[in-house]
């Protein structure tokens, strides 16, 4: 196991957590101490889009796909790979947007990505909004 590590949480963990191709919105601050990050891109059919971000220190991250017109592929992962993103071991699962947690654990400090992708259902290119809390 690497320094850098996520551990999937129930469901019912990431319900208490507080709520690749464009920009990112500036992070915010949450009054407990979680920063929320808000990704925009596009994932061209059979392909995949990600987006990095940094954990200051040990707690859950959860990542939130909050706008697609289809079901999307959503995990969090490390940096690198033929993807950009290599998703860690059981970070990742078939989101349609809303405004719960799809998927959420407790992580190591270090820098990680979010990752959305065509899970076979796209016909053309889909936009899409992701929010990302962690510490």
């Amino acid at each position: 196991m690497t320094r850098r590590h996520i551990r999937l949480a129930p469901l019912a963990l990431a319900l208490m957590v507080s709520a690749c191709g464009s920009a990112s919105t500036s992070p915010t601050t949450t009054t407990g101490g979680l920063t929320t990050e808000t990704f925009n891109g596009t994932v061209a059919v059979n392909g995949s889009d990600s987006k990095t971000f940094t954990v200051a220190v040990t707690g859950v991250v959860s990542a939130t796909l909050t706008a697609a017109p289809v079901p999307m592929g959503l995990g969090v992962g490390l940096p690198g790979g033929a993807s950009g993103c290599t998703l860690l071991p059981g970070a990742s699962t078939t989101a349609t947007a809303g405004t719960l947690a799809q998927v959420a654990g407790e992580v190591t400090p270090g820098t990680f990505c979010v990752q959305v992708y065509d899970v076979g259902n796209q016909t053309a290119p889909v936009s899409y909004t992701v929010t990302v809390a962690h510490p």
